[in-house]
C-alpha cells in the first residue's frame, strides 16, 4: 500500500482549505468538511463501485461535494488479473489511475478510511483527521477471513498468495509460475458460497494450466474445492477435460473435506480428511467477508451488509449506500460488473436525496467472461430488479456446450470491450 506521509498529507489539506473545505475543529480532531451547497459525498474505495459512483453523481450534479478516500494511487483490477496470471496480458494494462476524476472536481484523498462514527457523520483518517459528510458511500470490498485455515495470515499469504485483492500477490503468484520447475505441482484452494467473482477460480486454473501446458508439460495443477459444484462447471470440465485432461485435476469437498490448515515452511497443504499435499505453488483463496470499515460502520451482518434493494442503501445505517463485494445482494454475484451497475443507482438515489433530482427505476445487470484457453471465452449474466425485500432475477443467459469456435472467440473479444468500457467508466476516461 502507497501511504501518504505528513508533507503530502498536509498538502492536500492544504487545497481542502485553498478551496474552503476545512471546517475547523470537533474536539482534538481535524475535520474535513465542505461548505454545503448541494451536500458533501464521501466515498470509501476507488474500484468499480466507489470510482463509478463518483464519476455517475460528479457527470450529473457538478456542485454535490464528491471525495473519494482511495490509498492506492494507481488501481490495479482484480477482475482480469486471471488474464496476467497465465501470461496474457502484462500488470500495466490493468492499471489505472484518478486524474480523469480529479479532472471533473472529484476530491481524491490517498488515505486509508480507518473507521466511521455514523452518528456524527465522520470517516476516521490518520492522525486523527475525519472526513465529515451528508451521505457515505462504502464500496470497500473484501476481507479475507485468514482464521479459517490455521496457519495462514497475512505473512504467509507472501508465500502463498491468495491474489484476491491488490495487484502485489498476482505478481507474486505470476512469479511463482515462472520460477516453477517443470514437473512442479500448483494447488488452488476455493472457498465456500458467496465469496468474490464466483467462476474467477476456476478460470484461474484454466489459465494457470494453459501456461503449464506449453511451458511446464509435466506439471500438474490440484483444485481443491470447498464445493461439490461450482457456476458453468459443464463448461469449464469440457475444456478441462480435452485440453487439460493430464494437468487439472478438480477435486470437491466430499473427498478431501476442505483445506483445513497450511504449512508455509514446507509448502503443504492440510485437507480435513488428514491428507497433506506437498506442491511447488500454493494459491489460497479462503473465506471471505465484507471489509473492516463497513463494520466500523455497524453496516453488517453475519458478514456482509444488508442493502435496501432499490437503492443500495444500508438497512442498518442511514444516509450510508453500500456496494460491489461488501454489499449482500443475494442472486446479483461480486464482481465488476456488478459493483459498475449498482454504482449507477446508487449515484441517482444521492442526487434525488440531496438535490430532488428524478429517481429512476432501478436496472441492475451483471455480466461475467471467463477465458478458458487463446481466444476461447465463455459467459454468464442476468439482469434484476428490486424487490421489496431482495434484489431479484429477471432474466438470464449463459454460454452453451456446443458453441463454435467462432462465437468462444467472439466473447473473448466482447470481453476486451467491455474491459476498456468500464475502465473508462470508472475513471472518467475520455
Amino acid at each position: 500500500m502507497a501511504e501518504m506521509n505528513r508533507r503530502t498529507f498536509n498538502k492536500i489539506l492544504g487545497s481542502f482549505a485553498a478551496s474552503g473545505v476545512v471546517s475547523g475543529l470537533a474536539g482534538p480532531a481535524r475535520v474535513l468538511a465542505g461548505e454545503k451547497k448541494s451536500g458533501r459525498v464521501v466515498i470509501v474505495g476507488g474500484g468499480a463501485g466507489g470510482a463509478s459512483v463518483a464519476h455517475h453523481i460528479k457527470k450529473n450534479a457538478r456542485d454535490i461535494e464528491v471525495t473519494l478516500v482511495e490509498p492506492h494511487p494507481v488501481y490495479t483490477s482484480c477482475f482480469f488479473s486471471n488474464h496476467y496470471v497465465g501470461g496474457f496480458r502484462s500488470i500495466r494494462s490493468l492499471q489505472h489511475n484518478y486524474e480523469g476524476l480529479k479532472n471533473l472536481g472529484v476530491k481524491v484523498v490517498q488515505e486509508r478510511a480507518l473507521s466511521v462514527d455514523a452518528d456524527k457523520k465522520l470517516v476516521q483518517l490518520k492522525d486523527d483527521i475525519h472526513l465529515g459528510y451528508d451521505k457515505l458511500v462504502l464500496s470497500p470490498g473484501i476481507d479475507i477471513k485468514y482464521q479459517e485455515i490455521e496457519g495462514y495470515s497475512p505473512e504467509v499469504a507472501k508465500i502463498m498468495p491468495h491474489a484476491w485483492k491488490h495487484g502485489a500477490e498476482a505478481q507474486i503468484l505470476r512469479r511463482q509460475l515462472l520460477d516453477m520447475k517443470d514437473g512442479g505441482v500448483v494447488v488452488i484452494s476455493v472457498p465456500g458460497n458467496p465469496y468474490k467473482c464466483p467462476s474467477a477460480p476456476y478460470e484461474r486454473a484454466s489459465l494457470i494450466a494453459h501456461y503449464l501446458k506449453f511451458y511446464k508439460p509435466a506439471s500438474k495443477l490440484i483444485i481443491l474445492d470447498a464445493k461439490s459444484l461450482f457456476p458453468q462447471m459443464e463448461l469449464f470440465e469440457e475444456v478441462w477435460n480435452s485440453a487439460y485432461a493430464n494437468i487439472i485435476e478438480w477435486v470437491p469437498v466430499d473427498r478431501h473435506g476442505g483445506v483445513v490448515k497450511v504449512l508455509a515452511g514446507e509448502m503443504n497443504v492440510v485437507t480435513g480428511n488428514g491428507d497433506k499435499i506437498q506442491a511447488d505453488v500454493v494459491n489460497i483463496i479462503p473465506p471471505q467477508k465484507a471489509a473492516q470499515i463497513a463494520e466500523s460502520a455497524g453496516c453488517v451482518t453475519d458478514d456482509w451488509c444488508p442493502i435496501v434493494p432499490d437503492s443500495f442503501a444500508s438497512r442498518k445505517v442511514r444516509d450510508i449506500f453500500i456496494l460491489g463485494d461488501a454489499a449482500e445482494a443475494r442472486k446479483m454475484p461480486k464482481s465488476a460488473s456488478s459493483a459498475n451497475s449498482q454504482a449507477e443507482i446508487v449515484a441517482n438515489a444521492i442526487a434525488s436525496e440531496l438535490k430532488g433530482h428524478k429517481m429512476f427505476p432501478p436496472r441492475y445487470r451483471n455480466t461475467c467472461w471467463s477465458l478458458l484457453s487463446t481466444n476461447n471465452a465463455i459467459k454468464s449474466g442476468a439482469s434484476y430488479t428490486a424487490g421489496k425485500e431482495l434484489v431479484e432475477q429477471k432474466t438470464s443467459f449463459t454460454s452453451d456446450i456446443k458453441e463454435g469456435k467462432e462465437i468462444r472467440a467472439n466473447n473473448f473479444r466482447e470481453s476486451l470491450q467491455w474491459y476498456d468500457k468500464i475502465t473508462n467508466d470508472m475513471f472518467a476516461k475520455g
